[in-house]
């Protein structure tokens, strides 16, 4: 099963001084740091990431550990100079292939303040087959059932096998091809997502299960408008810490059952 990016921003520690709030030697007071990670711009595969800080940047720290707490990487970035606001971009050199279950980030700005941002980019997408749905119609027929039957056993399965990084939620994710509108299909994904998700919760799956429906925004496979494309009707059952980042170009508007 192939992990997918999921990003969890929890933060972890604020000023490096133990004094009030003011840097080493220094009365001077300022607010909190403030660290924001683009979620959309968290790129594993290319060992990349983006975040920006409240104030002057001076540098940013990242450890990547895996699984089994390993560390994957160590690295700092020097970023002195760089305004409040500005996009930093952060990059590391994995020692393996391992999959990526936690980046810590250590971002200093230039008063000598520091704050710490942990990410949980742990995700697992269950392979599955798809459950066929009568046309602009989402409700699930008897003889689909084995096929959910056979996609909570695996989502059990992985759920076990993984109960140890986190508290792990199943995000159910409807998509369809270009045929119809683009409102109606964004409507027909999210009652197929959520019908699915209604029958995990209902089998007995105790884990919070989240749906959403994407409509033709996120194609598996690019087509032009008005094409039918089975590949692009489908919808994924992700498992992860936190809301999975799709690309969809726009928040992702995920809703509990």
């Amino acid at each position: 099963m192939r992990a997918l990016p999921v990003i969890a921003a929890l933060l972890f520690a604020v000023p490096a001084f133990a004094d009030d709030g003011g840097a080493a030697g220094s009365e001077e007071k300022l607010p909190p740091l403030k660290v924001t990670v683009d979620r959309d711009k968290v790129d594993l595969d290319a060992h990349r990431l983006e975040l920006s800080m409240s104030r002057e940047a001076k540098s940013v720290k990242i450890r990547v550990l895996a699984e089994d707490g390993s560390e994957l990487a160590e690295q700092e970035h020097d970023f002195s100079g760089k305004p409040a606001g500005a996009t930093l971009v952060v990059t590391w050199q994995p020692k393996s292939d391992d999959a990526v279950a936690r980046i810590e980030l250590y971002a200093y700005d230039a008063h000598g303040y520091w704050k710490g941002v942990a990410l949980t980019p742990w995700s697992v997408k269950i392979p599955h087959q798809e459950v066929l749905f009568d046309t602009n119609k989402a409700l699930i027929k008897k003889s689909e059932e084995p096929k959910l039957e056979e996609s909570y056993a695996r989502i059990q399965k992985a759920i076990e096998e993984h109960k140890e990084i986190g508290a792990i939620k199943l995000y159910v994710a409807g998509h369809t091809d270009t045929v119809g509108t683009p409102a109606h299909n964004l409507t027909l994904s999210r009652k197929r997502a959520q019908a699915i998700a209604q029958w995990f919760k209902k089998r007995g799956l105790a884990n919070p299960v989240y749906f959403a429906g994407f409509g033709e925004s996120v194609l598996a496979v690019k087509t032009k408008d008005e094409v039918s494309e089975a590949k692009n009707r489908r919808v994924d059952y992700i498992l992860a810490i936190e809301p999975p980042a799709m690309k969809s170009g726009g928040g992702v508007p995920w809703k509990a059952l």
